[in-house]
């Protein structure tokens, strides 16, 4: 699914019904990577990691990640030196010289494309696709008229589609809310407009009007609380062409957008297909992802990743809507096979029907000592009961060792990302995940939130100490990050979603916030 939360359009409903009750506030510049005690802000301590401990040091190894995502800017200012290249590819021949089975594959690869060029930028949730398989086998049927053997499938099908609905109609709700929000504004504006007796006025202006005319105070509240917020009609137009999206595409029971692959969907076990172009139509999401783990840190421009001596791997596999597991496990496989130490996994859906071929990719790449970073999802959910795929539970009941799963912290009084799931089981550790300032396409940098952020947070770490300390093995990397995270078990938050409170220590196997700083004092003493 969608991996960054579109929380403007939530809180935009939310805040009309009880505008001037609080304002937002900007996140400090650079916050995921600044110290809790020397910059007095909850980051991962990355900047006094490198002003400190790595000073007079050099790498021993460039650590490569592999960024399963939406695709990425290569050409960004920021990331271009950054990005992977398969020397054993000759650019632009046509041929697969490496003969891994992939044509001029020089920094990764698009599974969601065809070899003639096409590629796939929308797509249904995976709860879509399986309510059109239910109601093709099950439409008008009870449970009674459904034969024993497919008695489990019928209740997963009502299951979904009683979510379905709901969420479908939670979506046309949103879009009619927030079009009445611009509507308020709109006749906020002129009635503020014929009071002054001009079109353009400045808020200043608006803030001077003395009227005891209740209209005009209710324009007055709305334009206020307008410009305070910093809302645009732009703002809110992106956020109405998200939900028509969502409708449009996500949801849409007949929208099947496949064919443009043209490979043999219900073959998991086929793996040549998709094409050599890794930005694709959409990568906001994955240029993104990548500047967290790996900006230059050294060129003076728009920000600073984590880890400096790494490559990025570009794995074109998500779509706006939700990743099928086909293309998840071959995008595994490839990183596995082409020498990716790292794989980061930034989405995440509710159902996987073909789990069995990414657990095998997942044994494969585990054998071959990639360490895997997953983000834990944004649905205020906690893990721990509910399904939340990928994730390190093999169907047959063991478990990928070389998996992080982790949430998302925040930078303000609140610590905890509201909209993060948790699990005091499924989830190991926290990162910065909220107001993260980062890349994103045409070589601009924009701030985005979600465990998608927090993510390659954990990422950027772990390529990070690797690079210094290559005599690790992932699991071992792992165990170090996970020990070094600072604990704040005791610490009060409120429950995601919720206004329970509990501690910290409820949300994670660590109740920890992962730092670079402490993992890196920590492989100094463990190095080999």
């Amino acid at each position: 699914m969608k991996r960054i939360i579109l929380f403007f359009a939530l809180i935009l409903v939310s805040a009309f019904s009880s505008f001037g009750q609080g304002l937002l506030t900007s996140a400090p510049a650079n916050w995921f990577n600044l110290d809790a005690v020397q910059d007095n802000t909850r980051g991962v301590s990355t900047e006094k990691a490198y002003l400190e401990l790595l000073k007079d040091k050099k790498a021993k190894k460039t650590i490569i990640v592999a960024v399963i995502d939406s695709g990425i800017d290569i050409e960004h200012e920021d990331l271009k030196s950054k990005i992977w290249v398969n020397t054993k590819e000759i650019a632009g021949n046509g041929k697969d010289d490496d003969q891994n089975g992939y044509i001029d594959d020089i920094n990764g690869w698009n599974f969601i494309g065809n070899a003639k060029g096409g590629m796939v930028n929308q797509d249904n949730l995976e709860m879509t696709r399986l309510y059109v398989i239910g109601l093709k086998k099950f439409a008008n049927k009870t449970e009674a008229e459904v034969g024993k053997s497919d008695k489990k499938e019928f209740l997963q099908f009502k299951e979904i589609e009683q979510k379905y609905k709901k969420e479908f109609d939670e979506a046309e709700q949103i879009v009619g809310n927030i079009k009445g929000i611009q509507e308020m504004i709109v006749k906020a504006n002129i009635t503020i407009s014929k009071h002054l007796g001009k079109e353009d006025f400045t808020i200043e202006e608006v803030n001077a009007i003395e009227s005891e005319d209740g209209d005009i105070a209710q324009a007055k509240g709305i334009l206020n609380f307008v410009a305070l917020q910093g809302l645009t009609n732009e703002a809110l137009t992106e956020a109405i062409e998200h939900f028509d999206e969502k409708l449009n595409y996500n949801l849409n029971v007949d929208f099947d957008p496949r064919s443009i692959v043209g490979d043999n969907y219900s073959n998991t076990l086929e793996k040549y297909y998709g094409n050599n172009l890794v930005e694709g139509p959409d990568a906001f999401h994955g240029t993104h992802v990548a500047g967290i783990i790996g900006a230059c840190r050294n060129n003076d421009l728009g920000i600073k990743g984590i880890a400096n001596d790494v490559q990025i791997m570009v794995l074109r596999t998500v779509p706006n809507g939700d990743e099928r597991d086909k293309d998840v496990a071959n995008s595994i496989i490839y990183a596995a096979d082409n020498g990716a130490n790292i794989i980061n996994m930034s989405f995440g859906k509710a159902y996987s029907p073909q789990k069995e071929a990414v657990d095998n990719a997942v044994k494969y790449a585990q054998k071959k000592g990639v360490l895997f970073v997953h983000a834990a999802g944004n649905d205020s959910e906690n893990n721990d009961q509910i399904g939340n795929f990928p994730n390190r539970k093999y169907l047959k009941k063991k478990e990928a060792q070389n998996w992080i799963e982790v949430g998302a912290a925040n930078w303000s009084d609140a610590f905890v990302a509201d909209f993060s799931n948790y699990g005091a089981t499924t989830v190991d550790v926290f990162a910065p995940g909220v107001d993260i300032y980062s890349s994103a396409p045409g070589s601009v940098y924009k701030d985005a939130s979600g465990t998608s952020m927090a993510c390659p947070v954990v990422a950027g770490v772990a390529a990070l100490v690797w690079s210094y300390y290559p005599e690790f093995t992932a699991a071992e990397i792992k165990a170090i990050l996970l020990k070094s995270a600072i604990p704040y078990k005791t610490q009060k938050i409120n429950i995601p979603g919720t206004e329970t409170e509990a501690e910290f220590s409820t949300l994670s196997n660590t109740g920890a916030i992962v730092n670079a700083y402490k993992a890196l004092e920590l492989a100094e003493k463990m190095k080999k």
